[in-house]
């Protein structure tokens, strides 16, 4: 219901934070019920297998705290939107610090430029992606770590074959002596097995559960980038200062135009007066064709700014009828019981 009253609220990532946890409690239910046979391939090379765990348990930390730390955030931006003194928050944001720096301490009912808003959403996209590039490499080492430990045990399976083969004596007449050497001497290449096949589970495995613990932190950011965007372009100001400053570019490229066309046209009239001794004709048609070409141009960049500031004039319609709104729908907050204005 207070989502439907207040549509620009930043949505908790608190149900993302349940889904990673289920399905962490999930994932650690299957080494509980296996954990003989688990034990036994870790053992298999405990170094490597240490490494994979290792960097399992920081990507999952991470993983978690990236949606953790949405809470202080979502909780900032909430109550400076509100603009209510009691509900300030004493720990100011990490990931919105710009955008701290940059309101300072404008509250409530405020109105920032585009220029602003861009730059607020740019810094908090780059510090979302940082975030992210993190787990991404991790689940990338985690799969690295799990295919280094299947060659690795490859290459010591073949050693120790070999090493079995060239051991074997067929010049032994006791079949059973032969039998003991060859029994003896696979238990080399059996342990290279083991070590390839448990490092290659444990790195897959956990790719697999980091790879969805990213998905879950990848859309808790992106849903709080959205909503953020959606209220900050609330709050936006589209003034015709602003128009002018994005087109300055544009303006200024027609400008330079003009530029080169007169100056083209000065040199083929000095041109022509050169050559035909002063032909006034030629003259004539020159100057002629270049007030018609300034013509068009002047006629075709009043007929730009016309339609800039009906633009303007319709965003600033719009921005106050928003307004409006938005100062009823508070009205009817504050007291439901009053009729809210028409």
């Amino acid at each position: 219901m207070t989502s439907e009253l207040d549509p620009y609220k930043l949505a908790s990532p608190q149900r993302y934070l349940w889904r990673m946890l289920i399905f962490i409690g999930a994932a650690a239910f299957i080494p509980l019920i296996l954990y003989r046979q688990i034990l036994e391939a870790f053992w298999s090379n405990p170094l490597l297998n240490a490494i994979i765990f290792l960097v399992l348990a920081v990507g999952i930390f991470l993983a978690i705290r990236q949606v953790a730390r949405l809470f202080r955030e979502v909780r900032w931006v909430n109550n400076f939107r509100l603009g209510d003194p009691g509900l300030e928050v004493s720990r100011p944001p990490i990931l919105l610090a710009p955008m701290a720096t940059l309101l300072g301490d404008r509250v409530g009912r405020m109105a920032i430029n585009t220029s602003t808003m861009r730059s607020i959403l740019d810094s908090v996209g780059m510090r979302l992606d940082e975030a992210r590039d993190i787990s991404r490499y991790l689940t990338g080492l985690l799969v690295f770590l799990g295919l280094l430990g299947t060659f690795w045990g490859l290459l010591q399976t073949v050693s120790s074959v070999g090493d079995v083969i060239r051991s074997l004596s067929v010049a032994s007449s006791d079949v059973g002596v032969i039998f003991e050497d060859l029994k003896s001497g696979l238990e080399a290449p059996l342990q290279g097995m083991g070590t390839a096949f448990s490092s290659s589970l444990f790195g897959l495995s956990g790719s697999l559960v980091l790879g969805f613990l990213d998905l879950q932190a990848s859309q808790a950011q992106t849903r709080f980038f959205t909503d953020l965007e959606d209220w900050l372009s609330t709050v936006t100001d589209i003034r015709i200062e602003d128009l002018d400053t994005d087109h300055a570019e544009t303006l200024a490229q027609d400008n330079e135009q003009l530029v080169s066309v007169l100056q083209q046209l000065s040199k083929k009239i000095d041109r022509v007066g050169g050559e035909g001794g002063g032909d006034t004709r030629s003259a004539t048609s020159a100057m002629a064709n270049l007030a018609e070409g300034i013509q068009g141009l002047v006629q075709h960049l009043r007929s730009e700014q016309q339609l800039m500031r009906e633009w303007a004039d319709q965003q600033t319609t719009q921005q106050e009828d928003i307004k409006q709104l938005l100062q009823n729908l508070n009205k009817v907050l504050e007291d439901p019981g009053s009729t809210p204005p028409k």
